[in-house]
């Protein structure tokens, strides 16, 4: 499985993170949102 760079959205996320507001990660089905929080979490 291949995994695609998305620096722009991880960089967005992790500004966010200490901030007191809710992230909500919407699109299809399959297309990385887990990945993208897991990401950011580490």
């Amino acid at each position: 499985m291949q995994l695609i760079a998305r620096k722009k959205y991880l960089e967005t996320l992790r500004v966010l993170k200490d901030k007191n507001l809710i992230k909500v990660a919407t699109g299809v089905r399959r297309c990385g949102k887990s990945t993208l929080t897991l990401n950011c979490s580490s």
